[in-house]
C-alpha cells in the first residue's frame, strides 16, 4: 500500500504542491528516489536513513521506492528530507497515514535527526493554505511561515518532535509570527548640510515612488543623500511585507527574527553581473531588482555599470516584473522598485566645478554620461544636479529638517494615494498611475496645462516624459495637501525634468 506526504517545489516565487509517495514491497533491499530529483534530493535517502537510525527505527529489509509527483517537475533542494521521512514512517506504520497527509512538510535532516532551516518557508506556507493543509517546518522557519495566518504552522526542532506530534504523544504548539527587531538607523537627513534641492527631490521621490538621478562632483553628497532615503520611507504594509518577504525567503535573507516591515534598500556594486542584477543563473534565482521589490535600488556610479546591465533595467522599470528564461526554467519575479542613480558629470568628476577646470570639457562629460542610453535616462522621473557643498554650509550646526519631520509629510501623502487607489489593488502610489486614470487624477489647471504644453513643445518631451512630469506634479500636490494640480506644482515637476535654469 502506498503512503503519501506532501511538500513543495519552487518555481520563481511560487511553490507548487508535490506529492511524496512511498511504497515498501518485497524484493532485494534498496532505497531509491524517482521523480526528477537533483543531487541534493537523491542524497536524502542517506540522511533519512541516518536520522531514523538515531531514533532506533530500523528500515525493513525490503524494496523502498519514493516517487515525487508530478514526475516531470524538477525537484531541487534539501527540503525534501522531512517529507520523504514522513512518507516512509507512514509506510512502515510508525505514523498514522491520514495525519501525515494533512501537512505540507519541508526541512533538511541532519544525521542525528535535527531539522536544519531551509529556504522558502513563506511561499510553502502560502501553498499549504491554498490546499487547506498545515505546514511542518524546522523551528528556525516557524516565525517566518506563521505570517500566513490561515494555516497552522508547526515548527519542530528535530524529527523526534515531529513523530511525537503526529502520533499524538506530545503535540507541538502552533508557531507565532515573528517580526525582525527594528534597529533605529543612526543616519538622519538633518546630517546633510546644504543640498536643499536634493533633500526636496528625496521627499518627492519617497512620496510617489519616483525614479531619481543625482549628478554631481565627487564628495558633493550624492551617496549621503541616497543612504538617508530609507529613513523617510513609510513602512511596508502587511500585504507589501508578505510579497517582499516571499522573495527574500527564497534568497535566504530572512533570519529567525521573522519578517521585517522596513523597505529593502539594495546597493549593488558597479562590477555586479547581469545575473546578479536581473536574476538568473542555473536555477533562475531572483536578482537585485527583485530583492528591491517595494523598496529602493541604489546604483552608485551608474555610468560605470556595464552597458548590457543598464539596458536590461528598461523593461523591469516599466512593467514592474522581470522574466528570467533559462533552458530548464522560465519564471517571473516581481520587481516594483524605486531606482536611485548617482553619477559624476564626467570621468574626472569636475566638469561643472568652476574652481577646477576639466581639460577635456565638454567632450569628457558627453562621453561619460553617454554610457547611459537615452531610453534609460528617459525613465528617470527626476534628475537633480548636486553642486559642491560650500565650506560655510559645512560649518552650520543645524542641517535643516530631521528625517522624522520629512517622513511624517511623506506618510500623509502616501495615505492620500492609498485612498485614491483603493479601487485599484495593483496600484499603490502615483508612479503606478497610467492611461485614463492618470488623466483623471493628474490633469492640471489651465495655467499649469499651458506651462506643461509650452515646455513639452520647447524641449521636445517624449510621451513618457510628459506623463512622468504629470505623475511628479501629482505627488507634489499631494505633499502640498492640494486636491488639484496648479501651475507651481507643474513648474516644480518640470524643474526636475528639464535642464537646470530653463523653467521660469
Amino acid at each position: 500500500m502506498v503512503s503519501r506526504a506532501y511538500t513543495v517545489a519552487f518555481h520563481g516565487v511560487d511553490a507548487r504542491l508535490v506529492e511524496v509517495q512511498c511504497a515498501v514491497s518485497a524484493g532485494l533491499p534498496s532505497f531509491s528516489i524517482v521523480g526528477l530529483p537533483d543531487k541534493a534530493v537523491s542524497e536524502a535517502r542517506d540522511r533519512v536513513r541516518a536520522a531514523l537510525s538515531s531514533m532506533t527505527i530500523a528500515l525493513p529489509s525490503k524494496r523502498i521506492i519514493i516517487n515525487l509527483s508530478p514526475a516531470d517537475l524538477p525537484k531541487e533542494g534539501s527540503h525534501f528530507d522531512l517529507p520523504i521521512a514522513l512518507s516512509l514512517l507512514a509506510a512502515i506504520d510508525v505514523l498514522p497515514r491520514d495525519v501525515v497527509q494533512t501537512f505540507v512538510a519541508l526541512g533538511e535532516l541532519s544525521l542525528d535527526g535535527t531539522l536544519t532551516p531551509v529556504l522558502g518557508a513563506l511561499p510553502a506556507a502560502m501553498t499549504a493554505a491554498e490546499h487547506h493543509k498545515g505546514l511542518l517546518c524546522p523551528a528556525a522557519c516557524g516565525a517566518e511561515a506563521a505570517w500566513v495566518g490561515n494555516t497552522q504552522v508547526i515548527a519542530a526542532g528535530c524529527l523526534r518532535d515531529v513523530v511525537h506530534h503526529c502520533s499524538g504523544q506530545t503535540p507541538l504548539a502552533a508557531a507565532t509570527p515573528g517580526e525582525a527587531p527594528s534597529c533605529a538607523s543612526q543616519k538622519d537627513l538633518q546630517e546633510v548640510k546644504g543640498q536643499e534641492r536634493g533633500k526636496r527631490a528625496l521627499e518627492i521621490a519617497a512620496a510617489g515612488r519616483h525614479h531619481l538621478m543625482f549628478v554631481g562632483t565627487p564628495g558633493s553628497g550624492k551617496s549621503m543623500l541616497a543612504a538617508r532615503l530609507p529613513t523617510i520611507l513609510p513602512p511596508l504594509s502587511p500585504r507589501e511585507a508578505l510579497s517582499t518577504s516571499m522573495i527574500h525567503s527564497l534568497a535566504g535573507l530572512i533570519d529567525e527574527g521573522g519578517i521585517s516591515r522596513h523597505r529593502p534598500f539594495r546597493e549593488p556594486h558597479h562590477t555586479a553581473s547581469m545575473v546578479a542584477i536581473i536574476g538568473g543563473g542555473r536555477h533562475a534565482k531572483p536578482g537585485e531588482v527583485s530583492l528591491a521589490h517595494n523598496g529602493v535600488l541604489f546604483m552608485d556610479e551608474l555610468p560605470e555599470f556595464p552597458r548590457a546591465v543598464l539596458e536590461t533595467l528598461r523593461q523591469p522599470l516599466e512593467s514592474g516584473e522581470v522574466t528570467v528564461a533559462r533552458a530548464n526554467a522560465h519564471v517571473k519575479y516581481p520587481c516594483k522598485f524605486m531606482l536611485v542613480g548617482a553619477a559624476n558629470p564626467c570621468k574626472c568628476g569636475h566638469l561643472n566645478d568652476p574652481a577646477r577646470s576639466c581639460s577635456r570639457a565638454p567632450k569628457c562629460g558627453e562621453d561619460y554620461m553617454g554610457r547611459i542610453s537615452g531610453p534609460l535616462m528617459d525613465r528617470f522621473d527626476m534628475r537633480v544636479d548636486i553642486p559642491p557643498v560650500a565650506y560655510t554650509d559645512l560649518d552650520l550646526h543645524d542641517g535643516g529638517e530631521t528625517s522624522a519631520t520629512v517622513a511624517a509629510r511623506v506618510a500623509l501623502a502616501v495615505e492620500m494615494q492609498a485612498c485614491r487607489f483603493q479601487a485599484f489593488p495593483e496600484m499603490t502610489q502615483n508612479a503606478d498611475a497610467d492611461g485614463t486614470l492618470l488623466e483623471e487624477i493628474a490633469t492640471p489647471d489651465s495655467e499649469g496645462r499651458a506651462l506643461l504644453l509650452h515646455a513639452a513643445a520647447r524641449f521636445h518631451l517624449s510621451a513618457r516624459g510628459y506623463h512622468r512630469v504629470l505623475r511628479v506634479a501629482r505627488t507634489i500636490a499631494d505633499l502640498d495637501n492640494s486636491d488639484g494640480i496648479r501651475k507651481p506644482h507643474v513648474a516644480e515637476a518640470l524643474s526636475f525634468r528639464l535642464p537646470h535654469g530653463t523653467v521660469g
